[in-house]
C-alpha cells in the first residue's frame, strides 16, 4: 500500500503534455504548419510582395485589356486592374487574419462572459441571458451579418465587430452548459462552505477548468470568422477595396472567372487551406484537452 502513492506518481509524470500529445498527431502538425505558413507570408508580405498590392501595371493587362496569366514577371497573374494577385494575396492574408483574430477573440470573450455569468448567477438573472442567447442563435448567422454590415458603413474594425456580435452565442451556450454543471461538483460546495467569495470562486476554480474548452472554441471560431469575412467581403458589404481580402479578391474579379478562373480559384483555395488549418487544430485541441476524448484514436 505504501508504493500506490509512488506509482500514482509515476504514471502521472510519465504522462505526457498536451502539447507533446498535439505534436503527436500528423494532421494537427499539418494544420499547424498551414498556419505557419499563412502568418508568416502575411508579416512577411512587405518583403515577399513584388509589387505594392495596389499598384496598377501598365503592362498587367493584355493588349486586349483582360488579366495576365500567371508566369513570367506575374507569379499568379495579374487582376482586372493589373495588379499583381500574388502581392494581394499576401496582403489580403494580413486583412483576413486580423479581422479573423480579433473578431473570433471579442466573440470569445463576450461568450465565455455572459455564459459564465449566467451560469453562476442562474435564477432571473440567468433566465434573462441565455433567453437573449437564443434570441441571437435564432436568426439565421449570415443574414445577421449582412443587415448589421449594412446599417454600418462598412470597414475593417467594422466588419470585425459585426462577426463578433454575430459569433460569440455558440461560445455563450457552451460555457454556460459546463458552468453550470460546474457549479454543483463538491469543490466548489467547499469553497461557498469556507465563506470564498464569488470572485474567488469562478476566477480560480471554475476558469481553470473551463480554459480547454475556452481554447478549442476560440481556435475553431477562426475558420468561421475567416469565412464570415471572405463570405461578407464577396457580397460586397464587408473590407471594401483598395484594401485587399481574399474575399474582396474574389468578389472584384468574378466576372473574369472563365477567362481567367486563377482569380478566383486561387483565393478561394487560401481561403479553404486557412479554415481547414485551424479546424484541424481545433479538432485536435478537443481531443488533448478532453480527457473523454483520449485514446478513441
Amino acid at each position: 500500500m505504501s508504493d500506490a502513492p509512488v506509482l500514482v506518481a509515476v504514471s502521472s509524470s510519465a504522462e505526457p503534455g498536451a502539447l507533446a500529445r498535439l505534436l503527436r498527431r500528423p494532421l494537427a502538425l499539418l494544420g499547424l504548419a498551414l498556419i505557419a505558413l499563412v502568418v508568416g507570408a502575411a508579416i512577411a508580405a512587405p518583403w515577399l510582395a513584388t509589387y505594392p498590392p495596389d499598384q496598377q501595371n501598365f503592362d498587367g493587362l493584355t493588349l486586349e485589356g483582360a488579366p495576365m496569366p500567371p508566369g513570367g514577371p506575374w507569379l499568379l497573374g495579374t487582376d482586372l486592374l493589373g495588379r499583381d494577385l500574388y502581392s494581394r494575396l499576401l496582403y489580403g492574408a494580413r486583412t483576413s487574419l486580423l479581422i479573423g483574430i480579433i473578431a473570433n477573440g471579442i466573440a470569445v470573450g463576450v461568450g465565455t462572459l455572459v455564459g459564465l455569468t449566467a451560469g453562476w448567477l442562474r435564477g432571473w438573472a440567468g433566465t434573462v441571458l441565455m433567453r437573449f442567447t437564443d434570441l441571437m442563435m435564432a436568426f439565421p448567422a449570415l443574414l445577421l451579418a449582412i443587415c448589421l454590415a449594412a446599417i454600418f458603413r462598412p470597414s475593417l474594425w467594422i466588419v470585425a465587430l459585426v462577426i463578433a456580435l454575430v459569433n460569440w452565442v455558440q461560445t455563450a451556450r457552451i460555457v454556460y452548459t459546463e458552468t453550470t454543471a460546474l457549479a454543483e461538483r463538491d469543490f466548489i460546495a467547499a469553497e461557498r462552505t469556507l465563506g470564498a467569495s464569488s470572485l474567488r470562486i469562478l476566477w480560480h476554480h471554475l476558469l481553470p477548468h473551463l480554459w480547454p474548452t475556452i481554447i478549442v472554441w476560440a481556435t475553431l471560431g477562426i475558420s468561421t470568422t475567416v469565412l464570415l469575412e471572405a463570405t461578407l467581403s464577396y457580397l460586397g458589404i464587408g473590407v471594401q477595396p483598395p484594401t485587399a481580402s481574399w474575399g474582396n479578391i474574389i468578389f472584384e474579379n468574378q466576372t473574369y472567372f472563365q477567362s481567367a478562373p486563377w482569380l478566383v480559384f486561387i483565393p478561394g483555395v487560401a481561403i479553404l487551406v486557412l479554415a481547414l488549418a485551424f479546424n484541424l487544430v481545433g479538432d485536435a485541441l478537443r481531443e488533448v484537452l478532453d480527457p473523454t476524448q483520449r485514446g478513441q484514436r
